[in-house]
């Protein structure tokens, strides 16, 4: 998992899936706003000029020596919702992140969003 403090030190670095390969670099960490803790991360994936932006949870991600190992398959990650790289998550795409990954979706009582950007 990725410890708070360590955030800024991991951006920018190689995001592979449990078998070492390379999915992307990390470009931002989001938050869930019920426990200030890292939910997500942001995968800068694409050719050199054509990025897009795609979502990974990090529960059980590992750090390394100059990389992040996220437990889902390559395939999977790149086929997660994306967003420009000059975008912002809406609201309303939340919930279609967490269930590519089958994860819950439950936002706060009065429509909260879940994930903020840390």
């Amino acid at each position: 998992m990725i410890e708070v403090g360590d955030i800024r030190e991991w951006r920018t670095q190689d995001v592979v899936d449990g078998e070492g390969r390379r999915i992307g670099t990390l470009e931002a960490v989001y938050v869930d706003t019920r426990t200030d803790q890292p939910a997500m991360a942001t995968v800068r994936i694409g050719l050199p000029t054509r990025h897009r932006l795609v979502f990974v949870p990090l529960a059980e991600a590992v750090v390394g020596p100059g990389y992040v190992k996220v437990p889902f398959a390559r395939g999977l990650v790149k086929g997660s919702p994306a967003m420009g790289t000059d975008d912002v998550l809406a609201a309303a795409d939340e919930k279609a992140v967490f269930e590519h990954y089958g994860l819950e979706y439950q936002p706060g009582a009065n429509g909260e969003r879940l994930l903020a950007r840390g």
